[in-house]
């Protein structure tokens, strides 16, 4: 194992949290700090979801501690800090005092309160409390903020953006889904199921295509674990080992987390450009002729593929027992799966035909233009693969003259129209594959897509561009299943702990056998307008209020906290004296986070 490795767990911090033991007032003998999310830099979004720390305290406060601080000689431990302090910062810093008592001790007098994981508290309520347990190690609470700050503060950010495309796949379920198929739009007479498709869940909505832009192997996995709060689709693997260890799970008996068969460029391209067809006709029919399967479709010409590959391998694609799956991997996500005429910019008219348009619109002129003195009407209008934009004259004349003016008419005349025809990139993804497969209307109106093709886009996406496509889909009448979303890195990994202003700030000690409510609260931070920065004072009582948001009360003591009256405070504790007192499991999270409904 490499020194990098086995480095002891003090020394996993921030330089000046080793000279801090010398620095705090003297005689103190027991600190209380909070965590807290204190502000959120996601539009619209007030809250957190707690989740991390259940799997960062038995890993890194318990596994690493006990193997790489209480089970090492403690000469072999001083060595090493002396090494990396004394040459690094100061010999006066590099004290050994507070490892040896520590190392003597066997065990970190830690207990950690926090809310269930799962919670989702509002910003500015304190999720964690941490507090030592053993008189003279007030030093230790805050030590260890850096070695857990490093650890949760992005478990935590990544389940609250997940909660928070969850919310909007929520919200789209619930205008465009449901659970019963009332026409079949193809020719296919097949008995019409009680489901839209086969993807009929919120949970299977959004993937995490994440872990190749992450920092590194752990984070993907814990970043991920955190998607599958909201989620079951992942790629990143490791997420799920990640859950079983340390979130009393098992993905042999339950739904942890689901990959899918999926091709990449170079499989596709390896084919060469001459040989595309016959690459996807193979994966289709030979390799994969069941079960889902995904393909990357925009190596050469993605729309060609749509077009020209997917309506000659119907026939092969239908009888699969599976869902074949398009992936769009370049372009403006939006665009190219809902297209880039938007339902918005024209109108349908049922039984309109070409030859009907000039009775249609010079009728329609007539009624609906108001007199304003303008000299133009103009209109646009789909019928089947065309574009129409349709020019009314109007012309304005004098139905009496007074010689002031009088009172006025109008006449309206058919002038011209301009057909265009629609092109594949103006119908996108969901509307060409309807045309070719057909598919279902659902009981709420709208079209869904057989269950035996499907789309999804991964490239990126953000939580923007989903509501976007979501919003463009049901705009054009198709149901959201349509589609599955991939959420990547940009949306995992271009985030700091400043996303959600995750902080460790003292509030409570016993100094000398006194209690002494302590506190920040910086007069800059008031006069920048937000105030943010301002901590808890004493300590705090976590409660939820009649509307359902988590809150808190602060400036209580000790034995106010022993009152019946904050008896039901929602930090429990989870950790004490290096065992872990209470946990979790994945099913109870999932729970907690979607109201049961997962």
């Amino acid at each position: 194992m490499s020194r990098f490795e086995r480095l002891i767990p003090m020394l996993l911090t921030d330089f000046y949290k080793t000279i801090h033991h010398l620095a705090y007032v003297p005689k103190l003998e027991y600190l209380v700090s909070y965590w807290t999310p204190r502000k959120s830099r996601y539009e619209d979004c007030n809250k957190a979801v707690v989740f991390g720390l259940q799997g960062t305290a038995k890993k890194y406060l318990i596994e690493y501690f006990n193997e790489h601080f209480f089970k090492r000689p403690i000469e072999e431990i001083k060595e090493e800090y002396i090494r990396y302090i004394a040459n690094t910062m100061s010999v006066q810093a590099a004290d050994t005092t507070i490892l040896e008592a520590l190392h003597s001790l066997g065990y970190l007098p830690i207990r950690i309160k926090a809310l269930p994981e799962g919670t989702v508290a509002n910003i500015r309520t304190p999720i964690y409390e941490f507090k030592n347990t053993v008189a003279g190690y007030g030093w230790l609470v805050n030590y260890l903020e850096t070695y857990l700050s490093v650890n949760v503060w992005h478990p935590i950010n990544s389940a609250t953006v997940a909660w928070r495309y969850r919310k909007v796949v929520n919200d789209a379920f619930e205008k465009s889904v449901s659970k019963t198929a009332v026409a079949r739009i193809d020719g296919n007479m097949k008995t019409a199921m009680n489901a839209d498709c086969l993807n009929d869940k919120e949970n299977t909505a959004c993937g995490d295509f994440s872990m190749r832009g992450m920092t590194s192997i752990e984070g993907a996995a814990k970043s991920s674990a955190a998607h599958l709060l909201s989620f079951v689709n992942t790629a990143t693997i490791s997420a799920i080992p990640w859950l079983e260890e340390y979130y009393n799970c098992d993905c042999t008996k339950e739904v942890v987390g689901r990959g899918c068969p999926s091709t990449e460029h170079s499989v596709m391209s390896s084919y060469g450009r001459e040989g595309e067809f016959e690459c996807y006709r193979h994966l289709i029919e030979d390799v994969f002729p069941a079960g889902p399967l995904s393909m990357v479709s925009d190596t050469y010409d993605y729309w060609n593929v749509l077009t020209n590959y997917l309506p000659r391998l119907k026939a092969s694609i239908m009888k699969r027992n599976g869902k074949i799956i398009i992936r769009g991997d370049s372009g403006d996500p939006v665009d190219i799966i809902c297209g880039t005429l938007k339902a918005k910019d024209y109108m349908v008219v049922d039984g309109l035909t070409e030859d009907g348009i000039k009775a249609y619109f010079k009728k329609k002129a007539e009624d609906e233009y108001p007199w304003n003195g303008a000299s133009e009407t103009w209109y646009r209008v789909r019928i089947g693969d065309y574009l129409y934009e349709v020019t009314c004259e109007h012309e304005w004349i004098a139905e009496t003259d007074d010689g002031e003016g009088g009172c006025y008419g109008e006449t309206v005349e058919f002038v011209d129209y301009k057909k265009t025809y629609i092109t594949p990139e103006m119908k996108g993804t969901v509307e060409i594959l309807f045309e070719i497969f057909g598919g279902y209307i659902n009981a709420k109106g709208f079209k869904v897509l057989d269950e035996h093709i499907g789309a999804i886009y991964g490239d990126a996406i953000t939580y923007e561009r989903a509501v976007e496509i979501y919003q463009r889909l049901m705009d054009k009448q198709y149901a959201v299943t349509c589609v599955t979303l991939g959420i990547g890195s940009y949306t995992y990994q271009c985030v700091t702990r400043d996303s959600l202003g995750q902080a460790l700030k003292a509030t409570n000690a016993i100094i000398d056998g006194k209690e002494t409510q302590i506190y920040k609260d910086p007069k800059t931070d008031h006069s920048a307008g937000n105030n943010f920065k301002k901590s808890q004072k004493g300590m705090c009582y976590v409660y939820e209020d009649e509307s359902g948001d988590i809150l808190y009360k602060d400036c209580l003591t000790f034995e106010d906290m022993e009152s019946e009256e904050y008896a039901d405070n929602m930090l429990e504790t989870i950790f004490e004296d290096g065992v872990m007192v209470k946990e979790y499991s994945l099913a109870e999270i999932r729970a907690r986070l979607n109201n049961g409904n997962f």
